[in-house]
């Protein structure tokens, strides 16, 4: 991405693209205080935190990390925060339940894992690694009395995922109200002038830690606070043990496949969020899909493209576009059906019974000894085939029954 020329406008078009504040004042609020603390022209302290309790990451995960990259493109300190402290108390941000703590050991292990593979988008040399365990483990008792006293019980209790488990009786622990205060006292403790987030960790950023900065005699951050990418469902967010993720680390072609297997609609979105592209590039695009200019087909591939070009290269993206098209488009399949997803070698019959495409092993049987089945177009002709998946292939029963089989 070439941002060397870009004017204080264009960038800020660009560092606000994908945002989501859910109030509109606000998020004019945070552009405005963005725009004069950028005419200042120095580099800005940035930074967002990375909650260390996965280290296998999939598209979701990296949506920070695109907005990180772009600060630093544009000539910004950026840190890359693990959450070794803050993981002991859990985030509780976007939960209905309590969430687990983690130990410090695991935390640091899962973070420095994290980090290897956010090199994927942000650039190793010039990002800074910090766990946050550093300065939190050693708060003295009085050090969190003055944090609290910046906020009220009342403040914590209206908080949406709080007020649910209010709401039904379920508990809500003391402790968990300290993760906010430790999150904003990381802003403190960095003097930090951005904190990028997901648009869940808006009381975290803009109340704790703008307010606590403010208490300690600095300037308040500015919040980035992102939009949600959904998975290819199009409508949850992204998430390994909903099935809809995808990972980072897999093949070109199924990451290529997984992308072609999104709703037309959260393509608009997906171009904002996870790709390198700029706000004119993103506008065109937008066009293009409400004036039917382009086949959305067209669009979705130019998106897989690029996804894959990210973790991979031009010509892996290059490959994984002509097996997609081998696959799927020589055999004239729908764009969009559902996934199974396959993590193992499995016999047909099981595959058939598994995948629900028969109400039993002794129908999917009948179904292959009389040739009703078929694998990426071609017949199978034995109930002893065993199928194996590295890269996205297409299971059809009959004439109007498909799935589309991706690797686990």
């Amino acid at each position: 991405m070439n941002t060397s020329s870009l004017d204080l406008d264009q960038q800020i078009a660009l560092l606000m693209q994908g945002t989501e504040y859910g109030d509109d004042q606000l998020q004019a609020a945070m552009a405005a205080e963005l725009r004069e603390r950028l005419k200042e022209g120095r580099p800005l302290r940035v930074y967002c935190g990375f909650d260390p309790r996965t280290s296998d990451l999939h598209l979701g995960h990296t949506i920070p990390m695109r907005k990180l990259r772009q600060f630093q493109d544009l000539g910004h300190e950026v840190t890359f925060l693990v959450g070794t402290g803050t993981s002991m108390v859990g985030d509780p941000s976007d939960k209905d339940k309590l969430r687990a703590t983690l130990g410090l050991e695991e935390a640091e292990r899962n973070g420095r894992t994290y980090a290897e593979q956010a090199f994927v988008v942000l650039d190793r040399a010039k990002t800074i690694i910090r766990f946050n365990h550093e300065w939190l483990i050693d708060l003295k008792l009085a050090d969190l009395i003055k944090l609290a006293s910046a906020f009220t019980v009342q403040q914590f209790v209206q908080r949406e995922n709080f007020k649910l488990r209010w709401e039904k009786g379920d508990p809500v622990y003391l402790h968990e109200t300290f993760y906010a205060l430790l999150q904003g006292y990381d802003a403190v403790a960095m003097n930090t002038d951005v904190q990028v987030g997901g648009s869940e960790q808006l009381f975290n950023i803009i109340t704790a830690g703008r307010k606590l900065q403010e208490m300690y005699g600095q300037r308040p951050q500015i919040g980035i606070l992102m939009g949600i990418l959904p998975g290819t469902d199009g409508v949850v967010r992204m998430s390994k043990s909903l099935g809809n993720h995808i990972p980072i680390l897999a093949e070109p072609a199924d990451m290529y496949g997984k992308v072609m297997s999104l709703p037309d609609s959260v393509m608009p979105l997906y171009f904002k969020l996870a790709s390198r592209y700029m706000p004119p590039q993103v506008k065109a695009i937008e066009d293009a899909l409400a004036n039917s200019t382009r086949h959305p087909r067209d669009v979705k591939m130019e998106l897989a493209r690029e996804i894959v070009s990210i973790f991979y290269d031009d010509a892996a993206a290059a490959q994984a576009e002509e097996h997609f098209k081998r696959v799927f488009q020589e055999h004239e399949l729908p764009d969009e059906m559902p996934e199974f997803v396959v993590s193992a070698p499995l016999n047909i019959v099981a595959l058939i019974a598994q995948a629900r495409l028969a109400s039993s092993k002794s129908e999917a049987r009948r179904l292959v000894e009389q040739h009703g089945v078929k694998l990426d177009g071609q017949t199978v002709e034995s109930i002893e085939t065993v199928v194996e998946v590295t890269a996205p292939r297409v299971l059809q029963i009959g004439k109007r029954k498909f799935v589309r089989l991706v690797a686990g």
